[in-house]
């Protein structure tokens, strides 16, 4: 993949839509990262898989991306142009969140699991 100024932005986008969505509702990124890389960017699901894990290397997956890096899986560019956007957005939609009522917070998460959950149920 070319990685041209809408590649870039794109990578940005994706990386702070994760850090937004783990910062306000506690999850992991690779729940959005992972389907994005592939719907928008045509990454191969274990491509995404890799690259989502370098994203998060230093506090997790460390044994687990040299695994997918063996097996040509990890994009490190990509990875590291998305942890910019990650860093930055889970920062300031952490500060938000922590003002929203626990219980419409409970909400919000339950409503992004279920949109989740009928895309995958009626995605190819």
């Amino acid at each position: 993949m070319n990685l041209d100024v809408y590649s870039v932005l794109l990578l940005l986008i994706i990386g702070a839509l994760a850090g937004t969505v783990s910062a306000f509702l506690g999850i992991g990124g690779g729940l959005v990262i992972i389907p994005l890389l592939v719907s928008l960017l045509n990454y191969s699901q274990k491509s995404a898989q890799g690259t989502s894990l370098a994203l998060m290397l230093p506090p997790i997956g460390i044994l687990a991306v040299m695994n997918y890096y063996k097996n040509g899986n990890v994009n490190i560019t990509h990875a590291i142009i998305m942890s910019v956007g990650f860093i930055i957005a889970s920062y300031f939609a952490s500060l938000i969140a922590i003002k929203i009522d626990d219980h419409l917070l409970k909400k919000i998460f339950a409503v992004f699991l279920i949109l989740y959950a009928i895309k995958l149920l009626l995605g190819k």
